[in-house]
């Protein structure tokens, strides 16, 4: 009896192949939002994630490509965790040819101490990182802060303030730190989150988890995570319509009467509803929202 013929093992993924459309999604937020230009030395924040690490290969890719001249600089904030790997990231970044400028600040001890018990550590974690960031930056002179957020974690700081914060403000891909000193860019702001993993798991970069935050059990930021993923599954497209509807928007047809002179408003001059109609919806998609809406009362 003929026995079949095995299984051929899966071609390893290719990660020049899966590279390309995460540069070009990173190409697009740059030239959209005029993140970096001539002469600007970009300091690249490591974190040791999957993120982090593929946005050092795009500015990498894209400094050997892109018709504009800057430099990059690798930088990591070691935060004092219990057993952090401070060999990782040099080896790696010396075989790559980057100029890595550490950072060593026990953020860790100061944390733990000042968190209660069940209290998340994100927002004081945070605060102690961009301090030590921010002045890294001026110590080298950076003239761009270059973060590894992708589009996921865009739209989950929007549904994040929108449901625990009642504010409809979301991640931008450009802006002035808080110390009013430095600009802060996300060049992966269009990527979406599968295609970085992929690469990640295509590059086998040496991940070095967090011990800090990232073993935080049932944060909101996960659940909203799971939230944008299911979303995903059921509705191609759908997240990628949101990001596009944070640059689309009409004031006029909000609430906040700091930005719209809602008060003010009249007959004169004569100007008409410049949003108003004029929106389509796939068929499906609006029939069903009309009858959520209908069994919402």
């Amino acid at each position: 009896m003929t026995q079949p013929a095995p299984t051929p093992p899966p071609r390893p993924a290719d990660p020049a192949r899966l590279l390309r459309p995460i540069v070009k999604g990173a190409a697009q937020a740059i030239a959209d939002y005029r993140m970096i230009g001539d002469g600007d030395l970009v300091m690249v924040c490591l974190s040791g994630g999957k993120d982090s690490y593929t946005l050092l290969d795009v500015l990498l890719h894209l400094q050997r490509r892109a018709p504009i001249d800057f430099g990059i600089v690798a930088v990591n904030l070691d935060q004092g965790q219990p057993g952090f790997p401070a060999h990782v990231l040099p080896g790696y970044l010396d075989a790559l040819g980057v100029r890595f400028e550490p950072i060593r600040q026990d953020t860790y001890s100061v944390v733990k101490a000042k968190t209660r018990p069940g209290q998340t550590t994100c927002t004081l974690c945070s605060r102690l990182r961009r301090g030590a960031l921010y002045a890294q930056a001026t110590r080298l002179g950076a003239t761009r802060i270059a973060l590894g957020h992708h589009r996921e974690d865009i739209l989950q700081t929007l549904f994040l303030n929108l449901f625990f914060g009642a504010r409809l403000k979301a991640m931008p891909p450009k802006l002035q730190s808080d110390d009013g000193r430095h600009v802060v860019i996300r060049p992966l702001a269009y990527v979406p989150e599968s295609e970085i993993v992929a690469y990640a798991q295509a590059r086998a970069f040496p991940i070095i988890p967090c011990d800090l935050c990232g073993a935080q059990p049932n944060l909101q930021r996960q659940v909203v995570g799971e939230m944008l993923r299911g979303w995903e599954r059921e509705h191609p497209g759908r997240l990628q319509n949101i990001l596009r509807a944070l640059g689309q928007v009409s004031l006029s047809h909000l609430l906040d009467r700091a930005l719209y002179d809602f008060a003010g408003l009249s007959v004169s001059p004569q100007e008409g509803d410049r949003a108003f109609d004029g929106d389509e919806f796939p068929e499906k998609e609006f029939l069903a929202g009309l009858d959520e809406m209908e069994m919402l009362g």
